[in-house]
Parts: C-alpha cells; sequence; structure tokens
C-alpha cells in the first residue's frame, strides 16, 4: 500500500515537473520571437587623435622652461598627430514605433557616426537625442516607422529568484546574423552596488543582478521578464577574464522610466542635491558620538552655502528620516535625494545632542563639476586619496600581496595626497596624526577604520604605507 502511495506521489511530481518545465520553455521561446525583434545592434565610430608629442621625450622633465622646451622640439621634433577611428559595439532596444531606441549612455558616448542593425537585417544612421551620463542611459533615432517595439515593465515589483530573459546582439555587427541572441536565468539580487573596476571608469547604484548570461556587446539591450515587458537595460559585468563569469547587472526600467521623455526631448535631466558628505554609521562611531541609534547616516561634512547649509544641518547630525522615509544606509539617502525634483521642500528628521528635530530644506540642483558625492564613494575619500578594501580583485589589479589595509584607487591632481607623493596602488597600513589635541597611531585594516580615523585627524598626518612614510599636510 505504502510503495503504491509512493509511486503515485512520484508520478504526479513528475508531472508537475515536466509541465513547469514545458511552461518556462514555451514562455521563453513566446518572448524571443516577440522581444527579440525589437532589439538591435549598436556600432559607434569614435575618432580619436594621437601623436603630436616630442619623439625623444624632453629631457627638463618637470621644469617646462618654455624657452628651452621650444628650442628642444624645433631641434629634435614632434610626432606628426594623426586621427584614428575606434569602433564601439552594443545593443539597444526600440520604445517606440517612430524609431526611438534605448541603449548605455556608454555605447554611444564620444561617437562622431552612429550606425544601427534591426533584427531583419536593415541598417539605419542613428542620432543622438539624449543622454544621462549619471544613469548610463541615452536615446537615439532613426529614420523609420512602424518598427516592433518593446513594452515597458515594472521593474519595482520584481522579486529575487524570478526568471528573466536577456535578449542582446553580442559582438554586434562582426556576426552575420542579425537576430538576436537569448540568455536565460533567474534575478539573483536587487540594489547592488557596483563600484568602478578596471576599464570602466563609473560606478553604478541599485542595480539588477543576474545570471543570465551577459557578454560583450550585450550593453544597452533588454532584460525582459516572461511576459516579454523589459524590466532592465544591461549594462556592467564583473569579470576577471573579459567574459561572462555569472554575475551580470542591469539598469532598473523604472529608473529608465523616469527620465526617458527628458531623453527624448533631448533635455539635460537635473539630480536633486542636498550638498553634504555622509557616513555610515559604525560602532566606534556610536560610541564616540553618544548615539545609541542603530540605523541613520551621520554628517561629517557640509558644503558652504548648499541646500543643507542653508537649512541649518551641522556636522554630526544623524539623518533618520527624508521626506518621512526612513534613511538607513548612505545609499539609501544618495537615492532618495537624488530622485527628489530640484526646488522641492522636504522634511529631515535628524538626531542632534539626543534630541530630533525636523529641518525643512529646499533640494537643489547637483552642481555638474563637484568632485564630492553624497554617499558610499565619497565615505572614503581624505584629501586625495581615494581607497577601496583590499578585494581578490584588487590584488590582482594592482599586483600586491597586502591583505590588510586599504588601496589607493585614485589621487585627485593638485591635493595634499599628490603633493605627499602617494601613489595610486599603494596600500595604507597606519596612520598617525592628532585627534581632539592628542597624537594618535592608528592600525588600518579596511575601509571602514579608514573612514573613522580620517574623519578625526586633524592637522598634519603621517601615512604608513607599503611603501614607506608619507607626510600628508592639511588642506
Amino acid at each position: 500500500m505504502k510503495k503504491g502511495l509512493l509511486c503515485v506521489l512520484l508520478l504526479v511530481f513528475l508531472c508537475f515537473s515536466s509541465q513547469a518545465s514545458t511552461d518556462l520553455e514555451d514562455a521563453t521561446i513566446k518572448v524571443a520571437r516577440q522581444t527579440g525583434k525589437a532589439v538591435v545592434s549598436i556600432s559607434s565610430t569614435i575618432k580619436e587623435k594621437i601623436g603630436g608629442g616630442l619623439r625623444f621625450g624632453s629631457p627638463f622633465g618637470e621644469f617646462q622652461d618654455d624657452f628651452f622646451q621650444r628650442f628642444f622640439e624645433e631641434f629634435f621634433g614632434t610626432f606628426p598627430e594623426k586621427e584614428y577611428k575606434r569602433m564601439g559595439l552594443g545593443s539597444g532596444v526600440i520604445i517606440d514605433k517612430d524609431g526611438y531606441i534605448l541603449t548605455n549612455e556608454h555605447v554611444i558616448s564620444g561617437a562622431s557616426e552612429i550606425k544601427v542593425k534591426l533584427s531583419d537585417g536593415r541598417e539605419f544612421d542613428a542620432e543622438v537625442k539624449g543622454t544621462d551620463k549619471r544613469t548610463d542611459l541615452a536615446v537615439i533615432k532613426i529614420d523609420a516607422r512602424n518598427l516592433p517595439v518593446a513594452q515597458l515593465g515594472n521593474s519595482d515589483s520584481l522579486q529575487i529568484g524570478a526568471w528573466v530573459v536577456a535578449i542582446v546582439k553580442p559582438f554586434g555587427f562582426a556576426i552575420e546574423n542579425p537576430e538576436p541572441t537569448v540568455t536565460v536565468g533567474v534575478v539573483s539580487a536587487l540594489g547592488r552596488y557596483v563600484p568602478a573596476l578596471g576599464r570602466r571608469q563609473r560606478s553604478y547604484d541599485d542595480l539588477i543582478q543576474t545570471d543570465a548570461a551577459i557578454n560583450p556587446g550585450n550593453s544597452g539591450g533588454p532584460l525582459v521578464n516572461l511576459k516579454g515587458e523589459i524590466i532592465g537595460i544591461n549594462t556592467a559585468i564583473i569579470t576577471t577574464s573579459g567574459g561572462y563569469q555569472g554575475l551580470g547587472f542591469a539598469i532598473p526600467i523604472n529608473k529608465a522610466k523616469r527620465i526617458l521623455q527628458k531623453l527624448i526631448r533631448g533635455e539635460k535631466v537635473l539630480y536633486g542635491w542636498l550638498g553634504v558628505t555622509i557616513q555610515d554609521l559604525n560602532e566606534d562611531l556610536r560610541n564616540y558620538f553618544g548615539i545609541k541609534e542603530t540605523e541613520g547616516v551621520i554628517v561629517i561634512r557640509l558644503m558652504k552655502d548648499s541646500p543643507a547649509d542653508k537649512s541649518g544641518f551641522k556636522e554630526g547630525d544623524l539623518i533618520l528620516t527624508f521626506d518621512d522615509k526612513s534613511v538607513k544606509a548612505t545609499r539609501d539617502l544618495v537615492r532618495m535625494v537624488s530622485s527628489t525634483e530640484v526646488g522641492t521642500t522636504a522634511p529631515v528628521k535628524i538626531l542632534r545632542d539626543g534630541k530630533e528635530i525636523i529641518l525643512k530644506v529646499k533640494i537643489g540642483k547637483r552642481p555638474e563639476d563637484i568632485e564630492e558625492i553624497e554617499g558610499e564613494e565619497s565615505e572614503a575619500s581624505f584629501r586625495g586619496i581615494e581607497v577601496d578594501d583590499i578585494t581578490a580583485y584588487n590584488r590582482q589589479r594592482f599586483k600586491i600581496r597586502e591583505r590588510a589595509g586599504v588601496i589607493i584607487t585614485n589621487i585627485e591632481d593638485d591635493s595634499p595626497a599628490e603633493k605627499s607623493g602617494l601613489r595610486v596602488g599603494d596600500v595604507i597600513i597606519r596612520i598617525e596624526g592628532r585627534q581632539r589635541g592628542k597624537k594618535i597611531s592608528k592600525k588600518v585594516h579596511n575601509k571602514e577604520d579608514f573612514i573613522s580615523i580620517a574623519s578625526q585627524i586633524k592637522g598634519d598626518c603621517l601615512i604608513t604605507t607599503n611603501r614607506g612614510y608619507f607626510l600628508l599636510k592639511e588642506r
């Protein structure tokens, strides 16, 4: 009897499993046929000028004496400046029957010529309508009508584990068949932050992570759900080989929908701005400031005449809520402020000297040339130094053996860090200086240590690195 029941249950399970597999296969095929028609390949031509330098290099080095420099150039000559063309490949998706195509900004950035190939093999010249470097999104247009269009979905309703399909044009024009490539996977995570790594000079926040294979040439292609709706724009991978290694990332489509009409009209996208440098709380900071709360972000710097400065913010304030929404970490506040319309007045609840205060702040327009960033990247910035934790990737990237400390990833021009002799790739091991009038000497184990120590140092300080000691002067 028991054996018979077990056989029945097994048969039922196999039937359900077989049906689920068939349903997934049917849905994927349907998505590939319908949405795939709207996916295009994008080829961009970028002109670069190379040359024009001295044939043998100047012997005058850093002195740059104009008279002797001109003499050396006239005597030895210079290499002629030549213009070269560099090709870029990417993908895109048609979002309007009149020829508007959504893609990544980095796919068409700096292009003098853009060509688009449709899934039916036709080719068109394209013009840029609007770009936004901050979100890495762009809209281009081709002169065509009655084109296949992909539907935009709702990325806010996306859940981890949901099946997704990446429809792209890997290696673009290099493949004869114009039809797109389809890969299938699931949503691995949401709200991911991806720092600038290797050749990628920009960081990303609030991304969809997927294990659907994404390869070179996939940037700008759509990530869709099983209904065939776009829920993301493929934008980045993390890899040590240059190819797919299981980690792909897409920009949530709702982020694109918020600025889409401005991009189509060619208008500049504005972002909200407070004018503060913030950082997450840790145990040391809670003890130092006497804070019991475990959530919130602390203000460590105010920009003069910024919206926050004018609204009465002070260094050391703990921001608890923004516009009645809880602030748990720095990136929470960055997202909230960035997506708030410029000119809007928002209530901000802060904790100051143990008392909760509500400040009203009028959100300003984020300046284009601002170096300070409200959030993760500026947390680990100190007197022109930007650092990161020593990860396996960073050890390989900078060819270092150290496992403790922080690695310098960037140094600002003409900053105290540059003048001290520090270099990108140096590992900071210890910081010595004065804190509240007392001399301190603390080891740096990770980025959190660096943030905590650097935020409290006053005056000149001594930086110990894997290359030796460097005196870092106050600005």
